[in-house]
């Protein structure tokens, strides 16, 4: 096995951490995250070991949705810093060894936006066809909306012109057209911009509504017939001016219609894609201490290009949606997890983080972090979980998870010196405050969360056979314990956990194994036989967790 193929297409075996600048560390004293803050922050993440640094959007906003309602797509909101200030984050970060990606949020601007401004004065207006129109009454599009609690339809009437604007979010957030040629030139000029200011690509926001020109009046489609021709091309466009950029989609659809955002098995498209699909069934195995719903997704996953990868999470910076799970699962997931309906959000997902959902057990914690780094595909961690950070019910909606960074027990968990009510949002109370959950006291802890998290990391890096490798579910008796094996060329790692309470002890036959192997924990200290025709019985705990290196007798990887 050659680790040097491992650095050219980097992002398969690359450790991703999504953060918000504006919740993760305050250095001025105003009450907002800053870049500035980031920086001096950036030892914490190398010393994680996190290799690819996600910034969620940090560009001029009205903030009513979080910041996804950008004024200025090649602007840096100035509460949060300036483009030098960006700058030293973007060469800081690349010094510590660690790319830098951003949001990219082209489906719709802000309604405050000059493009959009201009759009509503006059049906005269040259930026009128920049934004997706229609004369007529619309008909009931309730069912379309994707925050049905804040939206009762995808159309808005604009009272300058008396026509209505298409928005498939909040009706303050218009929705581009795609479809007009200028349109799309632009988004590639915002694309080539912050490449050229140094970032290694972008997670790409809501993929499918970017190309969807449902709305759009057939004879501008027209001018559009192959949306994904347009992805390849902006796909085309990364590879160009940054030589190994990526592009990291939000594509929360079956796995069969992901694989066309793939672009097939040419893999000419989105470089990664995130997989909603297996998390969801993550969760309902967890509720279920049954394997199979996860196993059944992750065998479904279609083909792809050597070249795509899946990305793995057990928590983003949204709801944890459940939308495609049947609603009978779903109800078995809210009752396990998120019982109260102020825990829940549009009937579809849940408000909450891991550790209160697991009511804080550190076993089942950290066994969930090492299955979803031990799954084929990158790992993407969200700011928090590597100290084991909770949620702030009384925040509304999806701000229940997008609380301030907890870095020490002190005034604000140490984000910030500011006045509580200057912060972005309340910090977490209870059993999870910064008084029981801070990085200070984390960091010289041995035992503690992040102290496995950094293990974790450590060991997925050395194991390429993870993010590289095939992935094959090994037979054995017990249905709460996934085992599996991941090989690529002469690594192969084994992988056993225990999605139940009680002990296990798990058989296991490894093919073309014998007395001249070995197992070797990775996470622990020890070692393992194996038997002739390569057979072993192994011990895991309740909700226990291992991996395992297959070692042969002229094995020349380190331990």
């Amino acid at each position: 096995m050659r680790i040097t193929d491992t650095a050219d297409l980097w992002w398969k075996n690359a450790v991703v951490y999504c953060l918000d600048v504006e919740t993760y560390m305050d250095w001025n004293g105003d009450g907002i995250g800053d870049l500035a803050g980031l920086a001096q922050r950036i030892e914490h993440l190398a010393d994680l070991g996190v290799t690819c640094l996600w910034l969620m959007p940090f560009y001029p906003t009205t903030e009513r949705d979080d910041g996804y309602d950008i004024t200025d797509f090649y602007g840096v909101d100035p509460r949060l810093g300036t483009h030098g200030d960006l700058v030293e984050v973007i060469r800081t970060a690349k010094d510590r060894g660690m790319r830098v990606i951003a949001d990219l949020v082209v489906n719709h601007t802000s309604d405050q936006h000059p493009w959009f401004k201009a759009a509503r004065r006059s049906k005269d207006s040259p930026y009128r066809d920049w934004y997706v129109w229609r004369s007529d009454t619309p008909p009931d599009t309730s069912a379309q909306v994707v925050f049905p609690d804040k939206e009762d339809s995808i159309w808005e009437i604009d009272d300058k012109t008396g026509e209505w604007y298409l928005h498939k979010f909040y009706k303050t957030q218009p929705d581009l057209n795609v479809a007009n040629p200028l349109v799309r030139d632009e988004i590639a000029k915002v694309i080539g911009f912050w490449l050229q200011l140094g970032l290694d690509g972008f997670r790409v926001d809501a993929v499918p509504f970017l190309l969807e020109t449902e709305g759009i009046d057939p004879a501008e489609a027209e001018r559009f017939p192959d949306p994904h021709e347009y992805l390849r091309a902006l796909r085309s466009l990364v590879d160009r001016r940054s030589g190994d950029g990526v592009l990291l989609g939000e594509v929360n659809l079956p796995h069969d219609q992901q694989a066309q955002f793939f672009g097939g098995t040419d893999g000419d498209e989105l470089t990664m894609q995130f997989d909603f699909i297996a998390m969801q069934a993550m969760y309902l195995s967890l509720a279920r201490s049954d394997v199979a719903p996860l196993v059944d997704a992750l065998m479904a996953r279609p083909a792809t290009s050597p070249d795509n990868q899946w990305g793995m999470f057990v928590r983003n910076h949204d709801e944890l949606t459940l939308d495609k799970l049947s609603d009978d699962e779903r109800a078995e997931v809210f009752a396990a997890f998120g019982p109260d309906p102020d825990m829940q959000v549009y009937d579809r997902g849940l408000t909450r983080r891991l550790p209160p959902m697991l009511a804080g057990d550190p076993r089942r914690v950290r066994m969930v972090y090492s299955l979803m780094f031990s799954l084929p595909g990158t790992p993407v961690l969200f700011y928090g979980e590597e100290i084991g950070m909770g949620e702030n019910l009384a925040a509304e909606g999806r701000l229940a998870v997008r609380t301030p960074m907890q870095w020490t027990a002190g005034t604000n968990g140490g984000f910030s010196s500011a006045a509580p009510g200057k912060l972005p949002g309340p910090v977490v109370e209870g059993g999870f405050a910064p008084e029981f959950v801070n990085v200070a006291d984390q960091r010289r802890d041995p035992d503690s969360l992040l102290s496995f998290m950094r293990l974790l990391v450590r060991r997925y890096r050395e194991c390429p056979e993870l993010g590289w490798g095939t992935y094959e579910v090994l037979g054995q008796p017990h249905p709460e314990v996934l085992a599996s094996l991941s090989t690529w060329d002469d690594g192969t790692l084994v992988a056993l956990h225990n999605l139940g309470p009680e002990p296990r002890t798990v058989p296991l036959v490894l093919a073309d194994c014998g007395a001249t192997h070995r197992l070797e924990d990775l996470l622990t200290v020890g070692s393992t036989p194996l038997a002739e025709d390569g057979s072993v019985e192994l011990a895991l705990e309740g909700y226990g967790y291992r991996w395992l290196r297959v070692v042969a007798e002229d094995s020349r990887r380190l331990l």
